[in-house]
């Protein structure tokens, strides 16, 4: 008896161990998503593509359905400047 235990457990330690490896390599793809919808953002006005508004909706945690020019500006005035 036990053997669900035991491969629910070993299924956490291996979903663990993937969350660790992977994770370095999702923050840097975050950072060239992130720089990529900038620029994006910067040579456009309304309507974006779907991708875009995705991004916009999860930054500015509202539907992209109600996101107007000036919440793109905000975005664009609070973003790091590119070197």
């Amino acid at each position: 008896m036990g053997a669900r235990r035991i491969r629910r457990e070993q299924r956490q330690v291996d979903m663990a161990e993937s969350r660790r490896g992977n994770s370095k390599y999702k923050d840097k793809e975050r950072v060239r998503r992130d720089d990529r919808m900038l620029g994006l953002l910067k040579t456009g006005k309304l309507p974006y593509t779907p991708a875009v508004l995705s991004w916009l909706s999860v930054r500015l945690d509202k539907p992209a359905g109600r996101i107007t020019q000036g919440d793109v500006d905000g975005v664009l005035k609070t973003s790091p400047a590119k070197k």
